[in-house]
């Protein structure tokens, strides 16, 4: 009993010291030709999961899907259609107080991942 009581305790102080992602962030992602383009994002975390949108320098929101937190590891998916086709990019990242270091890859394509850092928005 003693050790499930032990073990009980280890695992919510481990969940009070996860990083909250809630709130709003922004970054500059990596494009073509070594361009750059604002990314905004909203999120919301409840327990584990994550949910939120992500939205460019147009303004247009897309929602997120498949999104988790744990401890300081976030990840979600967005998928956009775009002249018929479906694009699904692939969020991983880790948070370090108000900055989160992400890495993005879409699905079905080759290449090393764009990273780039967002900040919380004040």
């Amino acid at each position: 009993m003693k050790l499930r009581i032990t073990l009980l305790t280890a695992l919510l102080a481990v969940g009070a010291f996860a990083a909250d992602a809630t709130g709003k962030w922004t970054g500059d992602v990596p494009g073509r030709g070594g361009q750059t383009r604002p990314q905004n994002m909203e999120f919301k975390v409840d327990g584990g999961a994550l949910t939120g949108s992500v939205s460019g320098p147009n303004g247009s929101s897309t929602p997120i899907s498949d999104g988790k937190v744990d401890g300081d590891n976030i990840t979600f998916k967005v998928v956009r259609e775009f002249n018929g086709n479906t694009i699904k990019q692939v969020y991983v990242g880790t948070i370090s107080g108000d900055s989160i270091n992400f890495k993005v890859t879409t699905e079905g394509r080759e290449g090393p991942a764009r990273e780039f850092t967002a900040k919380r928005a004040q």
